[in-house]
């Protein structure tokens, strides 16, 4: 039955009040529980009832289920169990859309005793049920007794694991489906983009095609997020085209996706080209646009496109503020930032997060104003986390304030907030300034802590293809190549650009030469 607006389902209850039909007919209070919109006014339209069936609990069950009313449903389901009137797997399965993990485990207790587990549909809800609720041992023991695992059950088995982190799990279980549909591929490639593995989601994508697998808008936008962090701007073209070709919209999720990669491959006029072309433009793609235009320094633009977004109608949210306040700090827009940060609240009713605040101190440390940005993160309303005293401490290792450097990285270690950025960071402000000693002191802190560095990845498109470079990479097939290429152009740079090494950045007490080689072959060593 479809669900009555509140206001038309008030009218319709108010009439039925009126008639003294709200107590005599069964048919009628069924219905009412049906198709109301408001969980507050179900449970006076239940209480009405002199002898609830099962019928009755369950429309009740369901309808608080799909509202979201989640406590309501599970208490629902408990006091139909205290009734002793026995649910079916129809019941069953909208009470678990409700449940929390321990209610969950509870029904499907129940369930045992009652012998409904064997049903089909409570199965397939008790697996959904547990992978959200992220309880992956539940969930793997309910599909490990289904006895056909179809592309369903597949699929919410890989999402389980994939969130997990447990990519090799979910692969193998990927792997296993015979008939892959849509869903079940795009659950793939959404977990590994997820899970940072973008080459690998690529290729899985490439597989889809190759099986003749039509993908959805939703496999769109994880294969243009995975081009996006890629770099991989001609395979993002080939799959803006191939969304135009199958009539895939350029919707509130496509659009955005689209511009985002287009930006982030260094295409902004391909994000422009876009941008204009979108029939319906909602703050999602206005926040796009406006990243896009920060990524590549286009403050100005950024300020435009805000203008318009606000002239006609559109209402920015707390992104839309973090992408301006980005802008404004690549730029070294200070007055802008200010100018931006001070709006929210005043004149949109946005209270400034975490994040905003750390573009603030990121805007005030790029253009040197050290002191200032201290003194911003001082009067915070908001406790300060290590990604805002992150930006501080690498304002001072850019502009060489040791002293303030120190106290800042300091505060960060006593807090347990660092992270291997800290102590690289304060590694390289010691050395900077000549001092090893410290500077080996803090590597040693940093190994002594057990907090390892993630080494440096860098990529390049060629015919379509991603290559890959890691820091200090000595698996490369082509290593020597690649060394030996990049000292090459170390050397056109010095001779014909005046390029000079920053040497200072090696965090070790080692020859000038050294430390220019170490430089040029991007080596982790450097920070060992």
């Amino acid at each position: 039955m479809r669900r009555k607006t509140p206001k038309t389902f008030s009218q319709s209850h108010a009439a039925a009040i009126k008639l003294g039909l709200d107590r005599a007919d069964s048919t009628l209070l069924f219905h009412l529980l049906r198709s109301c919109p408001d969980p507050a006014h179900l449970s006076s339209i239940f209480a009405r009832i002199e002898n609830p069936g099962p019928y009755h609990f369950t429309a009740l069950i369901d309808n608080l289920a799909s509202l979201g009313a989640n406590p309501a449903a599970m208490f629902a389901f408990a006091r139909m169990i205290s009734a002793s009137i026995e649910p079916d797997p129809i019941v069953v399965s909208s009470v678990l859309k409700a449940s929390d993990l321990g209610f969950t485990r509870q029904v499907h207790a129940h369930s045992l005793k009652l012998q409904l587990s064997s049903a089909r549909l409570v199965r397939m809800r008790l697996l959904a049920s547990y992978a959200n609720c992220v309880a992956l041992f539940d969930a793997r023991r309910v599909f490990d007794g289904l006895p056909n695992r179809d592309p369903v059950a597949s699929t919410i088995m890989v999402s389980c694991y994939a969130s997990h982190g447990l990519v090799e799990d979910a692969l193998a279980v990927f792997d296993r489906v015979i008939d892959k549909d849509t869903v079940c591929w795009t659950a793939m490639i959404d977990g590994l983009v997820k899970n940072g593995q973008m080459n690998e989601a690529l290729e899985v994508f490439r597989r889809m095609q190759g099986e003749g697998v039509r993908p959805n808008e939703v496999t769109v936008v994880c294969v243009l997020s995975a081009c996006a962090h890629l770099g991989a701007l001609e395979l993002g073209r080939w799959v803006h085209s191939y969304s135009w070709k199958y009539l895939i919209e350029l919707n509130a999720f496509v659009g955005p996706a689209l511009i985002d990669m287009y930006s982030k491959c260094g295409s902004i006029e391909e994000a422009e080209t876009v941008f204009d072309t979108l029939p319906h433009k909602d703050v999602a793609s206005w926040n796009s646009m406006i990243n896009g235009y920060a990524m590549h320094g286009l403050c100005e633009r950024a300020l435009e496109v805000f203008s318009r977004m606000v002239e006609e109608g559109v209402r920015p949210n707390s992104i839309t503020f973090a992408c301006m306040l980005n802008a404004c700090s690549h730029a070294g827009k200070v007055d802008a930032g200010f100018k931006i940060f001070n709006s929210m609240e005043e004149e949109h009713g946005i209270e400034p997060r975490i994040e905003h605040h750390g573009c603030m101190v990121d805007l005030l440390g790029r253009v040197g104003h050290l002191e200032e940005a201290y003194g911003f993160v001082r009067r915070m309303r908001v406790e300060p986390d290590h990604v805002v005293w992150g930006a501080l401490l690498s304002a001072c290792k850019s502009h060489g304030n040791l002293e303030l450097g120190r106290e800042v990285a300091g505060m960060l270690v006593e807090s347990g907030k660092a992270d291997s950025g800290t102590y690289v960071l304060l590694s390289s402000i010691y050395a900077s300034s000549g001092e090893w000693g410290a500077a080996a002191r803090a590597r040693a802190d940093m190994k002594g802590n057990r907090i390892v560095k993630e080494p440096g990845c860098s990529s390049i498109e060629i015919d379509g293809e991603i290559h890959e470079f890691m820091m200090g990479d000595i698996r490369h097939p082509r290593r020597e190549e690649v060394y030996k290429k990049l000292e090459e152009l170390n050397e056109v740079l010095k001779a014909e650009e005046g390029y000079v090494a920053k040497v200072e950045l090696v965090a070790q007490d080692i020859e000038e030469g050294a430390k220019e080689r170490a430089l040029g072959m991007h080596r982790e060593e450097i920070l060992d």
